[in-house]
């Protein structure tokens, strides 16, 4: 019998496992974010949660504390970068940090609209923290944000031979076919929501994304100060494997397990 999307399944030879994963969340952005973390081992869900500043990264590893299969990443958004509300200070803090975790993200580069002015500002800091990555000696899973940026990002990778020395997962990919091919070729895992699969375009590349390197995602609450539950987190997470599943004519419970397999490495390894 194929096991529900949370019941606890066997991978691997690790004993039982959480069975649903969610890639790239935002539990911080939760008016209940304690309440909601500690709900989700219950739930069955386990998931990494990015961060958009050092200091959130620390709310979040504070929230999380004790809780079995939650992960924070250490992260600096390029939209902080972009707007201003984050700086010098904040890049030495997140290179601090980098070196006391496995786990990074949300960092990447947003080149839309008025963010385009700051493209030079948003290269150099992605640069510095993908050295931080290295520096740290350590393999990272790192999970990373491109808008209008993707070739950007792309080359970032490639000339740090980031994909080499570490997990490197593209979340809600936008950028364009070519940009696609490219990122498959360099090894990245793509992690993939709900609002993407609404897409003509989005259910395409999510068929052609490597099976081994399929992820969940939510990028949920959706604003700061939402009021969340666990139940409805992983009634999102089940829709999105519902809906991965029938863009990519596969079995959603067998589907699910594979991923569930992927996530679970990348988190214990």
């Amino acid at each position: 019998m194929q096991p529900h999307a949370y019941d606890l399944v066997t991978v691997g030879g690790r004993g039982a496992i959480l069975a649903i994963y969610d890639m790239h969340c935002h539990l911080t952005f939760a008016s209940n974010g304690c309440e909601v973390a500690r709900a989700a081992e219950l739930a069955g869900i386990g998931a990494l949660s990015a961060t958009v500043t050092p200091a959130d990264y620390e709310t979040a590893r504070a929230a999380i504390a004790g809780v079995r299969g939650l992960r924070a990443g250490v992260g600096l958004h390029p939209w902080c970068l972009a707007n201003g509300t984050c700086a010098e200070g904040d890049l030495a803090r997140f290179e601090e940090l980098c070196r006391t975790t496995r786990f990074i993200g949300e960092i990447g580069l947003d080149l839309a609209g008025d963010n385009a002015k700051s493209r030079g500002v948003q290269i150099e800091a992605l640069g510095r923290m993908l050295r931080a990555c290295d520096a740290s000696g350590d393999r990272k899973l790192i999970t990373l944000h491109a808008v209008r940026g993707t070739t950007d990002l792309l080359d970032a990778l490639e000339q740090r031979d980031a994909t080499r020395n570490h997990d490197c997962a593209l979340h809600w990919f936008s950028g364009t076919s070519d940009e696609l091919t490219r990122a498959r070729r360099l090894g990245c895992f793509f992690s993939v929501n709900a609002r993407m699969l609404e897409t003509k375009r989005g259910r395409a590349y999510a068929r052609a994304m490597p099976a081994e390197r399929l992820l969940l995602e939510t990028d949920e609450p959706p604003t700061e100060g939402f009021t969340w539950s666990a139940d409805a987190w992983k009634t999102r997470l089940e829709e999105t494997l519902a809906m991965l599943a029938a863009a990519r004519g596969e079995d959603a419970s067998a589907l699910g397990a594979a991923i569930a397999a992927t996530s679970v490495r990348l988190l214990e390894a």
